[in-house]
């Protein structure tokens, strides 16, 4: 008998220590829900144009709690309809896509140069991106290394979609680069984002698409996206990635799960991804404030 009651009570305080827990938890996640979100992965597409017009958008992120996000489109009309809509809430960024360039052949059309410089010389973007780099070859070495040149020369941030090759690569071209990883990599296990944000202090990325990474299907986080994030803080930014009108139909969903994983880091981590890293990149206030705002 004494056995039995002495594991009747390691289990219920056993139960009561996991019930505290998910006590403390579920506070933590009402008090990320107030939060504001910096989504700094938004495009702006023009076949969302017509299905999501620039008041549904800030619809949306006022609904979400977003109270201001990176924007780059295909084309960039996108992203100056949003910009003249919402100035107060959009940071603008250039993306090479535009026609018959896409992601596949930017980096080989001609004129590509040109068609950057004249638009950023024209509109106030902050970056250049998002644009994917699925390789490099020399072929696109003297034209990256013109993009190289003009973010230094105007402190633009680069927005890449890439594996870890073409960072390296272009901070070879520039180390004082600033870059954000689009989708940390996207397929890149931690530990390798770790051994970059170490090697690149100048290295930041969004998280879009790597929320089932980082969260466990239990609600837990994984241990080495824990580590990564934990180690780095002041590197991540949420985003939500609206490449595709799936992303505005779900969009509410996307950020809600965004604030469930971020409930799992202490306030502090939170808030920096939220939105104090982009804050400090952006030399924004980014606030509650905003919402129903333009």
């Amino acid at each position: 008998m004494k056995i039995v009651f002495i594991i009747a009570t390691a289990l219920a305080a056993c139960h009561s220590a996991i019930a505290a827990a998910e006590g403390i938890h579920d506070r933590i996640l009402n008090e990320i829900a107030e939060l504001p979100i910096f989504d700094a992965h938004m495009h702006y597409n023009d076949r969302a144009w017509d299905l999501v017009p620039p008041k549904a958008v800030l619809k949306l992120m006022d609904d979400s709690g977003v109270a201001m996000a990176l924007v780059s489109s295909t084309p960039d009309e996108g992203t100056l309809t949003l910009l003249n809509f919402a100035p107060a809430r959009i940071v603008p960024e250039l993306r090479p896509y535009h026609g018959e360039v896409d992601s596949t052949n930017w980096t080989r059309m001609p004129d590509m140069f040109e068609y950057l410089s004249k638009r950023l010389a024209t509109h106030p973007h902050e970056g250049i991106g998002e644009f994917h780099l699925h390789g490099v070859s020399t072929e696109d070495e003297t034209l990256l290394r013109q993009i190289v040149a003009i973010a230094a020369e105007r402190k633009l941030l680069l927005h890449v979609h890439s594996g870890k090759g073409p960072i390296d690569l272009l901070y070879d071209m520039e180390p004082e680069l600033r870059i954000i990883w689009a989708h940390a990599g996207m397929v890149e296990p931690a530990n390798v984002v770790e051994a970059m944000m170490a090697r690149y202090d100048s290295l930041y990325a969004d998280t879009s698409y790597r929320e089932s990474d980082i969260m466990n299907r239990d609600g837990t986080i994984d241990s080495d996206w824990r580590r990564v994030i934990e180690r780095f803080p002041d590197r991540f930014m949420v985003g939500s990635d609206t490449w595709a009108n799936s992303q505005w139909a779900d969009y509410q969903d996307l950020m809600k799960i965004n604030r469930q994983w971020l409930s799992r880091f202490s306030r502090s981590i939170a808030e920096s991804i939220a939105y104090k890293n982009a804050e400090r990149l952006f030399g924004r206030e980014v606030g509650n404030h905003l919402l129903e705002t333009r």
